[in-house]
């Protein structure tokens, strides 16, 4: 029997979106044999010297006017990518994308970023005949997501269902499966191999994390936290930020026993599996890791608009609190320091708590999908 086929489409415009189809991808090839995947950035690989430049604008933005972010976020939230703005981008960087897909021949697309779910969209409207499974990673519903032509839409709670059915978007069409993260996430190995391994203690931990670019730029928080260092271990994960790592490394504030400081890691499941507190950006993905290892969690400079939201989500459910001044630093860790064993218990409570979750739930849902309409090549 032929495999089949599933092509998993993201954007660079942050970690998150394309470690859920990374993430995805593995689910499918655990849950089935039959399943083949291929994962890609797509603006990316159309177009390797412009798609780079324009994310690096974009985060040079988000760093440095996150205001004007926010300001956008709000302003086209209930607003869909128009055809005139679909069109553009697909001049500029999607024009071969039908011959991808003609190549590829996928019996279905999955997208994790609403821009490659735009183009497929506009694929679909044009003649192209394949299922596509839209995934939004974050605990809110952005107008941008939204297309007619999407099939089936695979969200994160019920309250982000509601908010898609408001928008017109039929209830048979979305599932709630929760944000897809790599299986890693769902299990919880022997502790003393992972601590020999990043030559860490067995002691209070706090991962602190800046997301998948590293943004971990607030240095009164950083120093902060190293005055426990005789008490707790501190894990700062810079991700792919080299300049703050070096900076952080020639720091003596940092050149402290029981002082961690790591570059890209694609073991942070491991990392948050030994730690008892994370700090962390909260992306939609970082929290929904979090979720899944029962790790307490701060919330760190929000970008206005999703993460905001992401907040809010995990703070109501009492699965993490926002940074909002530097005392909710301190009585976390004289928490970690003097009631260590009740935040042990509590954890344990959670873990117990999210063992209803489904984690496959997004991957089986994508093969349902196979089965309901076979690609039909000759149409695209």
């Amino acid at each position: 029997m032929e495999k089949k086929r599933v092509l998993l489409l993201s954007e660079g415009f942050g970690a998150g979106h394309t470690q859920a189809a990374y993430a995805l991808s593995s689910s499918l090839r655990k849950l089935s044999p039959e399943v083949q995947t291929k994962v890609l950035e797509l603006g990316s690989f159309l177009n390797p010297r412009v798609a780079p430049l324009i994310i690096t604008a974009y985060k040079k933005t988000v760093i440095n006017q996150p205001k004007l972010v926010g300001y956008v976020y709000r302003h086209q939230y209930k607003k869909s990518l128009n055809r005139l703005t679909t069109l553009a981008l697909h001049k500029l960087f999607y024009t071969h994308t039908r011959s991808i897909v003609r190549q590829l021949r996928p019996n279905a697309i999955v997208c994790t970023h609403p821009i490659p779910s735009a183009v497929i969209s506009r694929l679909k409207r044009l003649g192209v005949q394949v299922p596509l499974c839209t995934v939004i990673t974050d605990y809110d519903a952005h107008g941008t997501w939204i297309s007619p032509e999407v099939d089936l839409y695979l969200v994160s709670t019920d309250e982000v269902k509601s908010k898609l059915m408001l928008r017109g978007v039929s209830a048979d069409k979305i599932r709630v499966t929760g944000i897809p993260v790599h299986p890693n996430f769902w299990e919880h190995p022997g502790r003393d191999e992972i601590r020999n391994k990043f030559n860490l203690k067995d002691m209070p931990t706090v991962l602190v994390m800046g997301g998948g670019w590293g943004m971990l730029s607030d240095e009164v928080v950083n120093k902060l936290l190293t005055r426990w260092h005789n008490d707790i271990q501190i894990i700062f994960c810079l991700g792919r930020n080299d300049k703050i790592r070096i900076s952080m490394e020639q720091n003596t504030q940092y050149r402290k026993e029981n002082i961690h400081i790591i570059g890209y890691t694609k073991e942070v499941d491991k990392l948050m599996e030994v730690s008892d507190l994370l700090i962390t950006k909260p992306g939609g993905m970082t929290c929904t890791e979090g979720l899944a290892k029962g790790i307490p969690m701060l919330f760190h400079n929000p970008i206005p608009g999703q993460e905001e939201e992401n907040v809010q989500y995990f703070t109501a459910r009492g699965l993490g609190e926002p940074i909002t001044s530097l005392d909710v630093v301190v009585k976390w860790m004289n928490k970690l320091v003097h009631k260590y064993p009740d935040i042990v218990r509590k954890r344990k409570r959670h873990l117990a708590q999210i063992a209803k979750y489904r984690p496959m739930e997004s991957a089986q849902s994508i093969i349902d999908l196979l089965d309901l309409r076979p690609f039909q090549p000759d149409q695209a």
